[in-house]
């Protein structure tokens, strides 16, 4: 099996190399990832200037651009043979509710999806106490299981693993997103040249928390797996749009 990594968090980042070390036991990997973090960079592509592919060791190259630039780039120039899965992670931190939305981890997984490739962003909730392993083992049990019996259709999987010990596991959830609170207000501080300068506010809490959702599964210790989709159309208002246009 051919299985294409990235991340957002750069070609550094442990997340990434214990998940390239797992997986690696059982299939072939090939890692395809920013040269540095460009976490918050959503499904951006480079068009203004031309990206660069180097190499770091045997089977890690870093591009100097997005999560979506490394997939695409690896997908539709790079590889001579087409991966049979993208996975995209291990994220530092949770990519959860309204977080999907800017989540380069997601973008990475999501162009995979795009050019018709089955793909997993895989996400540690936390990630303070570093249970890198855990996030790499559900992951390593879920294409075991695609490997026995895969879906008919390319699949997107959203995937938040709880910071804890892999025994700890209280099994694997399927969910639907949940929501948060609107982000904090920015920090308005001064740099040395005395210039103002802004840093994006945290992330809201969660506000849609309840049964069903991802972060009440990661509240009881269960692998949050959310199946995405990349139409946004909003249905329940295709009809109320159309007479508002036509009054």
């Amino acid at each position: 099996m051919r299985i294409l990594l990235s991340n957002d968090d750069g070609y550094f980042a442990p997340g990434l190399a214990v998940l390239a070390e797992t997986l690696s036991t059982f299939a072939n990997i090939t890692v395809v990832a920013p040269e540095r973090d460009r976490s918050g960079a959503s499904n951006s592509l480079t068009l203004d200037r031309p990206l660069i592919l180097r190499q770091s060791h045997k089977g890690f190259y870093y591009v100097n651009g997005t999560p979506t630039d490394c997939v695409h780039l690896a997908v539709t120039g790079m590889l001579d043979e087409l991966p049979d899965m993208v996975i995209s992670g291990i994220n530092h931190g949770a990519n959860m509710g309204d977080d999907t939305i800017y989540s380069g981890t997601v973008a990475a997984a999501t162009e995979g999806f795009l050019l018709g490739i089955p793909s997993i962003a895989v996400s540690l909730v936390s990630a303070s106490k570093g249970n890198y392993l855990t996030a790499a083992k559900v992951v390593a049990d879920l294409v075991k299981r695609y490997q026995k019996s895969a879906f008919p259709a390319p699949i997107l999987m959203n995937v938040n693993v709880p910071d804890i010990p892999y025994e700890s596991i209280k099994g694997i959830e399927t969910t639907r997103l949940g929501k948060r609170h609107r982000a904090e207000a920015v920090v308005k501080s001064e740099n040395p040249r005395g210039q103002t300068v802004y840093w994006i506010g945290a992330a809201g809490a969660a506000q849609d928390a309840g049964e069903g959702t991802d972060f009440n599964a990661i509240n009881h210790d269960r692998v949050s797996l959310t199946p995405l989709q990349m139409d946004l159309t909003q249905f329940a208002q295709l009809s109320a749009t159309k007479h508002w246009l036509e009054a």
